[in-house]
């Protein structure tokens, strides 16, 4: 008895020693990688197995695989140890602006368990074209407007980035105008059309002119928009707003068609040179499908939801042109606040089949926990209960493995009741349920606080833990000695509570 308890020490120190082991490789550098968005699907990304150091048989042998937060995007090919593409990637639609474009995932082995941190950059190609929002640009101009003075114009949108994004902007040839170039604290080119000769309503009334909007690829691509000059009489007072700088803050629930601001200016000049009309300038696609602004009373609405986890502020050039065409600008600034609507996501990535009852130390399940909210509301809490001869270990990042904490003993008890409990720290805690389930059987993901049924099955020489069936969602109190609330909970029963 004795001899067998030095063993079990032993055995338990070498489990630690593992572990450790691969938290410490973990944390060193990320090894990168580089792929071409728009490669084809199972395209050639790296050798798992020549950069790790480890024989393919040992990538096999130790259920190497790859695990990241943004879903199936690379595949791990255990009979050469090749990283493939599981699909084709499109760098606009992961990362949007942010330039580099970084995939962040590990790769995990067990016997012992071990994690590599690895990035996978995607490169830009130029596959966008340039493009303006609007097919056409009126802007109104008095005749009396002197030589040298700028209009402010819409500007082009291009998804990429780097050298093939948007690089400069001309204007057809005419005998009045040229086009300025304006760089932005953003980095961004705006277009400015500047008054070369001076205009005559009699002479001309209106022009008619294409901007063109070109990229820096190579070769280059363009897109155009026609620019509607409309010559009209004297005006001498231009719009003025009250303030050049507005700021608000709307929760991101927020109703649609909730009245958010009203912006107003005054223009001392009368009958039509007094009319002011309002309206978003260089608004982006998100801004125009999210707000509306009153071109006749400056009130700005909510016309599509806010998601604090995907944009957190707007900031809207607003402008105010009066009926002689003069007009002037402010800022709004929406900040979306951010509510706890997001519950926390558990993704399971590994669950031990089998559970001999003489084993101490035995991994059970990996699994990671995330939450999508911001501050208070994305800060998770993970526990068990403390009467079960099971630990919850944090290892890397997110990552959690259950483990049994001793040899367990079959005769004197053959099936344990484990609850898993994520909860977020916001207020309310937790969020909503969604109306579904989906079924999952072995490993897989565990979202929204889903509960399982799990129970460990007797058999002749083999004791093991198996994955029932997925039941209903549930709030639980759980009391840990903590104050921690209502927490969405993991459940695992044992199989006399199956109807």
């Amino acid at each position: 008895m004795e001899v067998r308890g030095v063993l079990a020490l032993r055995r338990r120190q070498v489990l630690i020693f593992f572990v450790l082991l691969g938290m410490s490789q973990a944390s060193t550098e990320s090894a990168r990688y580089f792929v071409a968005e728009e490669t084809e699907i199972g395209s050639f990304v790296a050798n798992l197995a020549a950069d790790l150091g480890l024989g393919v048989e040992e990538l096999s042998s130790r259920e190497a695989r790859v695990v990241s937060d943004d879903g199936k995007h690379l595949h791990l090919d255990l009979l050469t140890g090749d990283l493939l593409l599981n699909e084709k990637l499109d760098r606009e639609q992961l990362c949007g602006s942010t330039e580099p474009c970084v995939l962040h995932f590990q790769v995990v082995l067990e016997n012992p368990l071990q994690f590599f941190r690895a990035e996978l950059l995607v490169k830009d190609i130029n596959d966008h074209s340039p493009t303006f929002l609007d097919e056409e640009m009126l802007i109104k101009i008095s005749e009396s407007t002197t030589i040298g003075t700028t209009f402010l114009m819409e500007s082009a949108q291009d998804l990429d980035v780097g050298s093939n994004s948007l690089q400069n902007y001309t204007i057809s040839l005419n005998s009045h105008f040229c086009i300025k170039i304006r760089d932005s604290s953003d980095g961004k080119i705006y277009p400015e059309l500047v008054l070369e000769r001076a205009l005559d309503h009699e002479e001309h009334s209106e022009l008619r002119l294409t901007l063109t909007a070109l990229d820096g690829g190579s070769p280059p691509r363009s897109g155009t928009t026609l620019v509607l000059i409309k010559v009209l009489d004297i005006n001498d007072n231009a719009p003025e707003f009250a303030q050049s700088f507005y700021e608000v803050q709307v929760p991101e629930d927020t109703p649609l068609d909730s009245w958010i601001i009203t912006i107003s200016a005054k223009d001392l000049d009368g009958g039509n040179y007094g009319k002011i009309s309002y309206t978003f300038f260089h608004a982006s696609e998100d801004i125009r499908k999210t707000f509306e602004i009153s071109p006749i009373s400056g009130e700005v609405n909510l016309r599509s939801h806010l998601d604090f986890e995907v944009i957190q502020s707007y900031s809207i050039n607003i402008q105010a042109t009066d009926g002689g065409g003069l007009s002037e600008k402010c800022i709004l600034l929406i900040k979306v606040i951010d509510i706890n609507d997001n519950p926390p996501e558990v993704t399971m990535s590994s669950i031990t089949k089998t559970i001999p009852e003489n084993a101490s130390e035995t991994l059970v399940a990996l699994f990671s926990v995330r939450d999508q909210d911001s501050g208070d509301n994305g800060k998770t809490v993970c526990s068990i209960r403390d009467d079960l001869p099971f630990l919850l270990k944090p290892t890397f990042k997110n990552f959690f493995t259950l483990v049994s904490e001793k040899a367990l003993d079959r005769e004197s008890r053959a099936e344990y009741n484990i609850t898993i409990t994520v909860t977020d720290l916001g207020t309310p805690r937790g969020g909503r349920f969604p109306g579904h389930l989906m079924d999952v059987s072995g490993t897989g993901t565990l979202s929204q606080s889903y509960q399982y049924e799990v129970c460990l099955m007797g058999g002749t020489g083999i004791n093991e833990f198996k994955f029932l069936k997925l039941v209903i969602p549930i709030f639980r109190v759980h009391d840990t000695g903590r104050k921690m609330g209502k927490m969405r909970t993991f459940e695992i029963v044992s199989d006399s509570g199956i109807k």
